[in-house]
């Protein structure tokens, strides 16, 4: 049995679910949610669960809290990020992406400077790749002890019990520690960035528990935490009464705040530079805590445990009884399980790690990945699901973000010689490229904020959502429109080189008319000028010139090229590798510039000859896009639960990649826009009920709420 087959069986024999008899009528939200709460009856170290509100989020080993943080260090970190912490090393040097030696690449005719990196990393090019990067704002684990006053390591936990209710937001963690139970809840407040737990356990009256905060100094390493630099930050502690305590930290330039509410009043002492240790009373049976991590001191008292969870739970209750819902258990085929499981909890943890102010990371706010910078043509990926689940405003948070950038993306197409605003790859708050081979020559997240506002205007179709993306639609449009070049000789536009397409095998420099690309660009172009009519606006002639000449994706042999410049697309095996993205022209875009047959060739091949394991976990959902508009709904299941490496989905629900990269939200929030969109359908779509799942009497799709895709 296959790797992805053998982890669903697994599940399915650990947790068995009793199903209500599927038909018609509402949905039981609630049983639909909680059959796929996730227990752990041991420590995983792949499977570290997390709660989070989409601005903070924190991620806890089998104790509830981060006791063994050493033991998920090599797989999943377990982290306490957030939005708005990020940390800047210092720069002697005064190193900017501004100053940067741009390297000048040939274009057309005139020499146009990219941020490349043509050979070894100088330490230029190592900070300004890692600076800033997201920060650990602090560990808070058990201080468990043996009676002797040694300490507990795993090994030492007995009755390992761990359950995530998704319904309520609540991680019940139970363990037995030299033979005395220990209870604990955890939640995360929906609306502040705050941590709360409570505590039950005779363990406590004793002493042999009690709490460890410690905070570390920044790095852009995976752990977004460096514990050997105790000299190169500050805490500063204070206790304004009984039961409260601040902790002030700076980093260098950074600065943040701690703040802790137990109760009962117990001791805080410092154990250590930046550790400290809250003991509750002697006698004590149980008590509650909440720590909250804020950018500038608060004053205001922090909820008790009781308040904060009726808050989280509220939250959660009304998460999951509002917006969209699928339901496959009546399904006779056996994978409806997996791949239900899939989406609900793909649904949480895109909800606690996709939805802040920003764009997320891969590895969202669990831990680093690319020195904790994210990558805006992975936006898409994350979160353009939420508009087609009914959760819009998840996705709007961090649309602002394209405004606040737009001077220097304005700055970045001007530098280059274009107009409009040219979106950087791995980037941060900054708004800055990132010096990389690949991410500068990279342009399919530049019709991104395009299709933002289409899901936007989708859903609201008033003059106020018009007025809201109007400046970042028509400078998105102006720089792509500016882009392409006019080859005198074969009367066209062309895009590159330099040029890198999104599947990233081919040279940058000699790349030219990626079949993806090219029609991504005219969707863009198209779209932008819808904008403009809506909004009473003639039609942008520039736009419309590059439209009627924009080379159309390049055909041979019956199949689209992925690139002009690879004739030997079909001959050469190295490009059979890495994304099949040619396939995203009609399946993640309504492919209005492909045709329908030759793409079916195309997709035919790429399934039968294709190098699964080195493609990525938002392909899967890419090809299910593509077979359901081709009506291939059979394949479309298969590509959804296809069995290879990086399509794996851990007992915790988070897609694997590979080691280094063992969570990746993409592949998350890919899955929950394609399966929106084979069962609400596309514009287009064929009539009756979810066109993209088979109809072979096998699948039952009972859905709720869900938005038509584009």
């Amino acid at each position: 049995m296959g790797l992805c087959l053998a982890l669903a069986g697994a599940i399915a024999l650990a947790f068995p679910v009793v199903l209500q008899p599927a038909g018609p009528g509402p949905i039981d939200r609630l049983a639909l949610v909680t059959r796929h709460n996730v227990e752990l009856t041991r420590l995983d170290p792949e499977s570290p669960l997390s709660v989070g509100n989409g601005e903070f989020a924190f991620t806890v080993d089998v104790t509830g809290l981060q006791t063994f943080p050493e033991a998920y260090d090599q797989t999943i970190p377990l982290g306490t990020l957030s939005q708005w912490g990020w940390h800047t090393a210092p720069n002697p040097d005064a190193w900017s992406i501004d100053r940067f030696g741009f390297t000048p690449f040939e274009s057309h005719g005139r020499a146009v400077g990219y941020a490349d990196i043509p050979g070894e990393r100088t330490p230029e090019i190592n900070w300004l790749r890692a600076n800033p990067h997201r920060l650990h704002l602090g560990r808070i684990g058990f201080r468990l002890t043996h009676a002797d006053g040694s300490a507990a390591v795993p090994a030492d936990l007995a009755g390992v019990r761990q359950t995530l209710d998704l319904w309520s937001g609540v991680i019940t963690s139970r363990f037995r520690f030299d033979g005395e139970p220990v209870d604990v809840e955890t939640v995360c407040h929906p609306s502040l960035d705050a941590v709360s737990v409570r505590v039950v356990s005779p363990l406590i009256a004793t002493g042999r528990l009690a709490i460890e905060f410690r905070f570390p100094y920044g790095t852009g390493q995976t752990t977004a935490a460096d514990w050997t630099k105790p000299a190169a930050h500050t805490t500063v502690l204070t206790q304004p009464g009984p039961g409260e305590a601040r902790f002030a930290r700076r980093l260098d330039g950074d600065a943040y705040h701690a703040s802790a509410r137990w109760s009962p009043v117990g001791t805080l002492t410092e154990a250590g530079p930046h550790t400290y240790v809250l003991e509750a009373a002697r006698g004590t049976g149980s008590f509650g805590l909440t720590v909250a991590f804020t950018p500038a001191a608060v004053a205001e008292p922090l909820p008790a445990f009781e308040a904060a969870s009726r808050a989280a739970r509220g939250h959660w209750n009304r998460f999951w009884s509002t917006g969209g819902a699928i339901d496959l258990s009546g399904s006779a085929d056996p994978r409806w399980r997996e791949l239900e499981r899939r989406i609900v909890l793909s649904q949480y943890l895109t909800a606690i790690q996709c939805a802040g102010r920003f764009p997320p990371q891969e590895s969202g706010l669990t831990f680093n990945s690319w020195e904790g910078k994210f990558h805006l043509e992975m936006h898409w990926w994350h979160a353009a699901h939420f508009a087609l689940w009914g959760r819009l405003p998840l996705l709007e948070r961090s649309l602002g973000y394209y405004d606040a950038i737009l001077p220097q993306a304005k700055a970045t197409a001007a530098r280059q010689g274009y107009a409009g605003a040219r979106w950087p790859k791995m980037t941060s708050p900054t708004g800055d490229e990132s010096p990389s081979s690949v991410g500068p020559f990279l342009v399919w997240q530049q019709p991104h904020p395009i299709f933002y506002a289409e899901l936007a205007w989708r859903e609201r179709r008033d003059r106020a959502t018009l007025e809201k993306f109007r400046e970042v639609v028509f400078d998105t449009a102006e720089f792509m429109a500016s882009f392409p070049v006019w080859d005198a000789v074969a009367q066209r536009f062309v895009l590159g080189p330099p040029l890198n397409c999104a599947q990233e095998t081919y040279p940058k420099d000699r790349t030219r008319n990626c079949a993806f690309e090219l029609s991504y660009w005219a969707w863009g172009l198209q779209t932008a000028q819808a904008w403009r009519e809506r909004l009473g606006l003639p039609r942008d002639a520039r736009w419309d010139k590059v439209l009627r000449g924009l080379s159309a994706p390049v055909v041979s042999d019956g199949k689209y090229l992925f690139a002009e410049t690879a004739p030997d697309t079909y001959s050469n095996p190295r490009w059979a590798t890495d994304h099949p993205s040619v396939v995203a022209a009609l399946g993640m875009l309504p492919g209005t510039s492909v045709d329908r047959d030759t793409m079916a060739r195309t997709f035919d091949w790429i399934w039968t000859h294709w190098d699964w394991p080195t493609t990525w976990g938002w392909d899967y959902p890419m090809m299910a896009m593509t077979a359901a508009r081709l009506g291939k709904p059979d394949l479309a299941v298969d590509a959804l639960l296809m069995d290879t490496p990086k399509n794996v989905f851990r007992t915790n629900g988070h897609n694997h990649q590979r080691p280094g990269l063992t969570i990746y939200l993409p592949g998350n929030g890919a899955l929950l826009y394609a399966v929106a969109m084979m069962a609400a359908g596309w514009d287009g779509a064929p009539e009756g009920p979810a066109p993209g799942f088979p109809r072979n009497g096998r699948w039952q799709v009972r859905r709720e709420g869900l938005k038509r895709a584009p």
